[in-house]
């Protein structure tokens, strides 16, 4: 049975009071508290819905033990805050659609919700509606045969209001945030549902639309989606333009048609119109309140911590299909930008700090006086401000102080990301940053320097921690890259420096002329070091430091490695079968009989130890007789999450070598 809940509303505006409305008609939530900016809206709030508590502050809100679950009704910018705050406080959440501005907000409220053991469900309340779940069987029972096209439309046309939440770019206005997205979600519900999944992300998104001159946002757009399958959906929304507000969708045997898909009246009837073969059927149901059930859906599933009505993967989905709704459009917000308003803060809008609960541990390099996190960050996949911001303050957060870029990484656009970071936190002397330059086939001295100056102009810094060479070029002398990073070295321009893809034998080399001509030498290296062997150079001038030969070079000099793809590229994360060949980079650079033994060894161990397999493949590099720091490459923050337990396994020098299959 679903367990009763005390609730708060954080917020007090319209959608604040249909919530509240709705929760009369919840069987299992009582209205206890609401929380405003103001007394005076709380207590008007308060006498409107007969709410006992009325607090002036959201804070004040969360504080009240007696609220289990929080309803966060504020304008879309605040969600993230208030959701990560309301997690952070130990309430279960509902957030209005959309949950965030952004995927990458979303992420970091998701992460705050497993974090802190909470429930947190994405408020989409058609998603409760009989109608939905009839049109899922349909689909799911091949009523109109198999699905090709979806076209879903909300649109309205509001009175223009320059400061108004739907028409300020500050506020996340236009219609993709506010009413598009149900039309988007309900294409991915779609979608999933005709390919036998839950819902389904779209491989391509097309738009089209207007954007005011004065609103700088989306006022009327239409977007081409491509599924899997063969499914397309067109999607029309707006804020200025009226439209049928319907939902259609095609078969090779018929059609369906939902005329009153998003918000039906508690009492009215709505009908699921099949439409095949010349004959029609017509599925009717009777509404109850959508706030109410969405709030008994809370209910049902706290221990679960999410609903299926709208999964946490599902939300995910269905921002990143927004994101690219508006890129497409050419659309972004001023909260978006890295000088936009708040954005010398992290998206929960404190300081940026490490948390106190944290299993980071660090080491030394030679040259470095600041403690080095084990874990470095790969810099190369942060291109826009949102992404590159959540992901960074995560993992400072998480005690991961060292980010590792370079020149080349998306044209430059990664290091200027990682300089604006750290610019705009005001923590340049708290990390640690490896560059790297001097590609082929600009491996020279010269373009070394010439590279080497953009990169700390991108990186707004006069020095970098440490600077590797991304490549060797074997046709100069050691001594030139040597002379030349010592020049550097002196000027204070870099505190140590080291080389990536370089041979045993070069490296040793270099080392030997600088100390022979009374200068630093490398401190560090950055080659590929995995358990998974490196069959073919994921790029061209790729070297691997992963054989036996090598390993015992690093053990007797004790040379820190900071390697590259040290997870082997997903090669232990279930993705690589025998039979699956559908990743031809993976096939091509790890598919080997002795890989696919490791992963079995891997496997094993981790069913033993209670983690997962990337874990274990992590503590093999983590457990070297020599210090390593590997470098990971999150694209999401459950990665980094997944990622960070591999600080916490202890690995033998047995249990590394059984691993390896040399025992």
């Amino acid at each position: 049975m679903s367990q009763t809940l005390t609730w708060g509303i954080l917020g007090a505006g319209n959608i604040a009071g249909v919530f509240a409305r709705g929760l009369t008609n919840s069987k299992t939530g009582k209205l206890l508290a609401v929380g405003s900016r103001t007394q005076e809206s709380a207590d008007r709030f308060g006498d409107t819905w007969n709410v006992p508590r009325r607090y002036n502050s959201y804070e004040a809100l969360l504080a009240d033990s007696d609220v289990q679950a929080v309803y966060i009704s504020t304008p879309h910018p605040m969600h993230a805050e208030w959701a990560i705050k309301a997690a952070e406080a130990g309430k279960h959440i509902l957030c209005e659609k959309p949950i965030a501005l952004n995927h990458a907000d979303a992420m970091a409220i998701i992460e705050a919700a497993q974090r802190h053991d909470v429930f947190l469900m994405e408020a989409f309340m058609y998603r409760g509606h009989p109608q939905m779940q009839k049109l899922v069987e349909l689909i799911h029972t091949g009523a109109i045969g198999d699905v090709r096209i979806i076209q879903a439309t909300f649109a309205f046309r509001a009175g223009f209001n320059a400061e108004g939440r739907l028409f300020k770019n500050e506020l996340g206005g236009g219609g993709i945030l506010d009413v598009g997205c149900y039309c988007t979600s309900l294409a991915r519900l779609v979608a999933g549902a005709a390919t036998g999944k839950s819902f389904a992300d779209p491989t391509q998104v097309k738009a089209t639309g207007h954007i005011g001159d004065v609103s700088h946002v989306d006022e009327y757009t239409v977007a081409s989606l491509a599924f899997p399958g063969g499914i397309v959906a067109q999607l029309l929304t707006g804020v200025q333009v009226n439209a049928e507000n319907e939902v259609r969708i095609y078969g090779t045997e018929g059609s369906i048609t939902i005329p009153a898909p998003w918000n039906p009246g508690a009492g009215q009837t709505t009908k699921v119109i099949v439409k095949r073969h010349g004959e029609v059927s017509e599925y009717t149901f009777e509404t109850e309140d959508l706030y109410g059930v969405e709030a008994d859906t809370v209910a049902a599933h706290i221990e679960e911590r999410q609903s299926p009505t709208m999964s946490w993967e599902d939300t995910l989905g269905n921002m990143r299909t927004l994101d690219q709704w508006r890129a497409a459009l050419g659309l972004t917000y001023a909260t978006e930008q890295p000088d936009g308003p708040g954005q010398q803060l992290p998206v929960h809008k404190r300081p940026l700090a490490v948390r106190a609960q944290t299993i980071m541990k660090y080491g030394s390099i030679a040259g470095v006086e600041k403690p080095v996190s084990r874990l470095v960050m790969g810099v190369d996949n942060q291109t826009n401000w949102p992404h590159a911001s959540v992901m960074f303050d995560d993992f400072f957060e998480q005690g991961g102080n060292c980010f590792d870029s370079a020149y080349i990484y998306g044209g430059g656009l990664c290091e200027k990301m990682l300089g604006q970071w750290i610019k705009q936190r005001g923590i340049r002397e708290q990390v640690v940053i490896l560059d790297k330059g001097a590609h082929t086939p600009h491996c020279n001295p010269q373009a070394l320097t010439s590279q080497f100056m953009q990169s700390l102009d991108r990186l707004q810094t006069d020095y970098v921690d440490v600077y590797m060479m991304h490549r060797d070029n074997t046709a100069i002398p050691v001594g030139e890259f040597i002379t030349v990073l010592n020049e550097h070295k002196n000027a204070g321009r870099m505190r140590a420096f080291g080389a990536s893809n370089w041979s045993m034998e070069r490296l040793q080399e270099a080392n030997d002329w600088a100390a022979a001509h009374n200068m630093s030498g490398f401190s560090a290296m950055s080659n590929n070091f995995s358990l998974a062997r490196m069959i073919d150079p994921v790029w061209d001038g790729c070297i691997a430091a992963s054989d036996p030969e090598f390993r015992a070079w690093l053990e007797k000099t004790q040379l820190p490695i900071m390697p590259w793809s040290s997870q082997a590229r997903g090669f232990f994360t279930g993705r690589a079968r025998p039979d699956d060949h559908s990743d031809a980079e993976l096939v091509r650079c790890w598919y080997s009989d002795d890989n696919f033994q490791r992963l079995d060894r891997v496997n094993q161990m981790a069913q033993q130890r209670g983690v997962l397999p990337i874990t274990i493949a992590l503590a093999y590099v983590l457990n070297q007789p020599f210090p390593t720091f590997p470098l990971i490459g999150p694209r999401l923050l459950s990665e980094t999450r997944t990622s960070l337990p591999g600080l916490s396994v202890e690995l033998s020098p047995e249990d590394v070598r059984w691993l390896n299959l040399e025992a």
